[in-house]
């Protein structure tokens, strides 16, 4: 099954100062069935760290130790 998952960035600008329990979910995870919300989703590769951006501020980034082609 197909799954897209959106990430939300005026929800991660809004969620810079807002305290945790008041955290607007940031990914979409679609499906043809549903949309889900949440702010941690385990996906392989793909990391969301809202309190421990990258040294660059960068808070949503892809990581992984398998082969990456660019086309």
């Amino acid at each position: 099954m197909k799954t897209i998952i959106h990430v939300n960035q005026a929800h991660i600008r809004k969620n810079i100062r807002a305290e945790e329990e008041n955290r607007e979910p940031v990914l979409t995870v679609k499906t043809y069935k549903d949309n889900r919300y949440a702010n941690t989703a385990i996906i392989h590769g793909i990391i969301y760290s809202p309190d421990k951006p990258l040294s660059c501020g960068a808070r949503v980034w892809i990581e992984t130790e398998g082969k990456v082609d660019v086309e």
